[in-house]
């Protein structure tokens, strides 16, 4: 048996490919088992490192990091959002003057790095470092998200906007009843993507002295009078960082979901054709 894009393996290409299996499983096993090893080794595990993280000022400043850290993160994904769906549907206008200005902000921003966006914001304009972090990673991410966006809405099969137009509506009508909603499932995983880039980039902040998260677990490793406990914020902090990115993969796939179960996107039977009224002017067939 074949398929059109690969012969389905055989008996002794199942075997080898378990074996390949085997051998990546050990390979990994043993690489993990050495971190571990090196990790004992070197102390990272005494009480000493870790008797700090049961103190209740750590903890506080760790929440503290935590909050600020998903304020700018919500800050800067809705704002990335609206300014993504404003650049897009400048890119999309029918007026050229307003099409390469869009197409120029996006270009742009798009291209220029985060950390500049921050720093200039923070120095040049002398903003706070909330306002700049956001700021920076709104221009950044929303212009990304335009392109998105953009080439969500092309996507859409040609003959659904004709079809549309065909039937009186105006574009506004097209982009809000027809192209959006079928573009939305194909925009999400890069929304959702885009969105986990932005969670990121808020521990730039830290560089501008923004209290979040990352500026947290610097301040725990940097003050504390024994040994700099760096290993143990690190492996304290970077397993919330992949919880919230895998949060929101969660989220994506529960919005998508939902949305395959809404009512207005499923498909609609229709009833089998039945005899109708005759137009004027015909003649009922023989029977």
């Amino acid at each position: 048996m074949t398929t059109a894009l690969y012969d389905v393996p055989g008996p002794r290409t199942r075997q080898r490919h378990r074996l390949y299996g085997l051998v990546s499983t050990v390979v990994i096993l043993a690489l993990i088992g050495w971190i571990i090893y090196l990790l004992f080794a070197t102390g990272q595990f005494t009480a000493a490192k870790w008797t700090p993280f049961t103190y209740k000022g750590i903890q506080e400043l760790l929440l503290r990091g935590l909050g600020n850290t998903l304020k700018a993160f919500a800050l800067a994904a809705v704002l990335s959002l609206a300014l993504g769906g404003v650049l897009a549907t400048g890119r999309l206008s029918a007026h050229r003057v307003v099409r390469w200005v869009c197409t120029l902000l996006v270009e742009f921003f798009r291209a220029m790095p985060v950390l500049v966006m921050i720093f200039f914001i923070y120095v040049a304009l002398k903003a706070e470092p909330l306002i700049a972090l956001v700021a920076g990673l709104t221009l950044y991410n929303g212009s990304v998200l335009a392109e998105v966006f953009r080439t969500g809405v092309n996507s859409v099969d040609r003959g659904q906007r004709e079809a549309s137009y065909a039937l009186g509506m105006r574009k506004t009508q097209v982009m809000t009843h027809v192209l959006v909603p079928q573009a939305v499932r194909a925009m999400l995983p890069a929304i959702i993507s885009q969105l986990v880039v932005a969670l990121k980039d808020t521990s730039l902040g830290y560089l501008i002295t923004y209290e979040e998260f990352l500026h947290a677990g610097k301040l725990i490793a940097s003050n504390l009078d024994y040994d700099l406990p760096f290993i143990p914020v690190v492996m304290i902090i970077s397993p919330i960082y992949i919880g919230m990115c895998m949060l929101l993969s969660w989220l994506a796939n529960w919005v998508s979901k939902r949305q395959r179960r809404n009512p207005k996107v499923e498909a609609v039977e229709v009833a089998a054709p039945e005899p109708g009224t005759l137009l004027p002017g015909s003649h009922q067939p023989p029977t």
